[in-house]
């Protein structure tokens, strides 16, 4: 390949990356604007917060992704990270339940 041909494909590939994270900011910024906006909503109070923690899961997970570059590396690292991302859930749900548990007594 000729110095222009290559020039050429790596602003493709610039330009293309560009526009992916262009459209994850996008997607970020709707995300956002929905769990501002069923904040406001009366009716869904009964289910707001697990409607946010599955927004904001979204969001962590984009964020991860895309601007952690683990959409681009290895499959391994995900295979690392997922899990322990799932562990941390987890832990923070049982301590939000004990935290729920215990001070619905005062």
């Amino acid at each position: 390949m000729s110095g222009s041909a290559v020039g050429h494909l790596e602003h493709e590939i610039h330009e293309s990356r560009t526009a992916t994270y262009l459209l994850v900011a996008l997607i970020l910024t709707a995300l956002t604007a929905a769990e501002v906006w069923i904040s406001y909503i009366p009716a869904l109070l009964p289910v707001l917060v697990p409607m946010l923690l599955v927004l904001s899961g979204a969001k962590f997970a984009l964020v991860a992704l895309f601007y952690m570059h683990l959409h681009y590396d290895n499959w391994v690292f995900s295979g690392v990270f997922v899990p322990f991302l799932f562990l941390a859930a987890f832990v923070i749900l049982v301590l939000l339940g004990l935290m729920m548990r215990y001070f619905s007594g005062f």
